[in-house]
């Protein structure tokens, strides 16, 4: 199995202007699907306090609410993705939506719960584990068990969103188009992050919270009545043209006759897999942070307003788009201009880990705009490094096994980066600074970059049929 030559891509570049543009209208499908995901994940922390003082929830309460999807959505991450091998993403990838969707409005239900009533999770048959387990043991208001119920489920339907568009993109783009694919639709996780706090509110005011879940629950409808009429494998799309399928196919690894099954365990005896995963708990965890602290770090540092605060958080995702976009054109317009795959690919992943250097300065910053310069910076690096490191998993995996390598380094970054999460919120409560956090970020991209160049000294296919 080859890898594109510098004459291919030359090759490609000529025969642009004939092929068609169809693969960008799945890439804006992928765009949209991303961008409703985080509405739907960031809708409670936005309405925290108002459905907090309507259903009488106490900061444990909520805690044990965001930890249900952080945790659900690792475990949906590693799972969903074999699904999505196993169902390929024309079938896998609905079924996942209309349940995420359905998990949404039923938030709203819970306001048929009675206020008073209360739920305990107790083991009368295992009497020492409320003693010496007192963390397993759970008495909350029942609206709050609702919550972490509809939570865990839509942590695990949402568990396949990245896999799934990853594999899209490895299925409708040739090679040096992945990365850039990836960028504009992970460029949707920052538009969300933007519209929510713009929308909700909003939504919240003149309807009430049950109708804000239900109305973003109907959004999920929406998009995938869009995908029932506009997608289809590139083979088989009744809209997309030959010279297009032959552009598409052509700046791809040439497909084995004969499927590739690579079981699931034996993933691991590849050193790219290993790299990704390494990457993925160092450099991974920092998204969750900057979406989780960086409106409080902003707060505390320069005593705002909480409409300033979201104003300024704001603009912070409204930063980090850019660097989606941009790390993944980086590496495309190396390719075009005669870069190897492998030396495009990791200057890409360098210029962006040396992009985050600065946020270690973070704190010292003397005015709230050149913090969020500096943090969106980091941000924007973080955003485009994610669309090269998703893109060395298409570079060097089949497309068969590509969602459950994606599936499982998600799974660590997520259930990595609720200890650092937990651990950020002890170094703050004891220091009262984020001086030591920004620290540690500002270096974990770069001992990624070493660690891929270990263990993957040439990006190139490891698994041939």
């Amino acid at each position: 199995m080859r890898m594109p030559s510098v004459i291919d891509y030359q090759q490609h570049d000529s025969h642009m202007t004939k092929a068609g543009k169809y693969r960008w209208v799945i890439c804006g499908l992928l765009f949209a699907l991303v961008a409703l995901s985080y509405i739907d994940r960031l809708i409670i922390g936005i309405l925290k306090k108002p459905i907090g003082d309507q259903l009488g929830w106490s900061e444990v309460d909520y805690g044990n609410i965001a930890a249900a999807f952080s945790f659900a959505y690792a475990f949906g991450y590693l799972f969903a993705g074999r699904a999505i091998d196993w169902l390929r993403v024309k079938r896998g990838l609905p079924i996942f939506m209309f349940v995420w969707s359905l998990a949404v409005a039923a938030h709203g239900l819970i306001s048929f719960v009675g206020k008073a009533e209360m739920f305990r999770l107790s083991y009368p048959w295992f009497s020492f584990a409320e003693k010496g387990f007192a963390w397993m043991t759970l008495t909350m208001p029942m609206t709050a068990a609702g919550f972490v119920f509809a939570r865990i489920v839509l942590g695990l339907a949402e568990g396949a969103n990245f896999p799934a568009a990853i594999r899209t993109v490895a299925e409708w783009f040739p090679v040096k188009e992945r990365a850039y694919a990836t960028g504009w639709f992970n460029a949707g996780t920052n538009v969300g992050a933007v519209l929510c706090p713009l929308t909700v509110p909003w939504i919240y005011v003149h309807l009430g919270w049950p109708l804000t879940f239900y109305l973003t629950g109907a959004a999920g409808i929406v998009w995938l009545l869009a995908w029932w009429f506009l997608y289809d494998e590139p083979e088989k799309h009744r809209w997309l043209n030959k010279s297009e399928l032959d552009y598409i196919r052509s700046g791809q690894p040439p497909m084995a006759e004969k499927a590739v099954k690579v079981p699931w365990l034996s993933l691991f005896k590849y050193r790219s897999v290993w790299a990704y995963v390494i990457a993925s708990i160092l450099a991974g965890p920092a998204w969750g942070f900057y979406q989780f602290f960086v409106p409080d770090f902003l707060q505390k540092r320069f005593h705002l307003e909480l409409l300033v605060t979201g104003y300024w958080t704001g603009g912070f995702f409204a930063l980090t788009a850019i660097g989606g976009i941009g790390g993944g054109w980086l590496a495309g317009a190396l390719m075009g201009r005669g870069w190897p795959l492998n030396s495009a690919r990791k200057l890409s992943l360098l210029v962006c880990a040396l992009c985050v250097l600065p946020v270690f300065s973070a704190p010292f910053a003397g005015s709230v705009l050149l913090a969020v310069l500096i943090v969106g910076l980091a941000g924007a690096a973080h955003q485009g490094w994610s669309a090269n490191l998703f893109s060395v998993v298409s570079d060097t995996m089949p497309r068969e096994v590509i969602s459950s390598v994606i599936g499982f380094g998600g799974f660590v970054c997520y259930f990595t980066g609720g200890f650092v999460n937990h651990l950020t919120g002890v170094i703050v409560e004891k220091t009262g600074s984020y001086v030591a956090v920004f620290g540690y970020f500002s270096g974990m991209y770069l001992l990624s970059i070493i660690a891929i160049q270990l263990l993957v000294p040439k990006i190139k296919p490891e698994l041939t049929a």
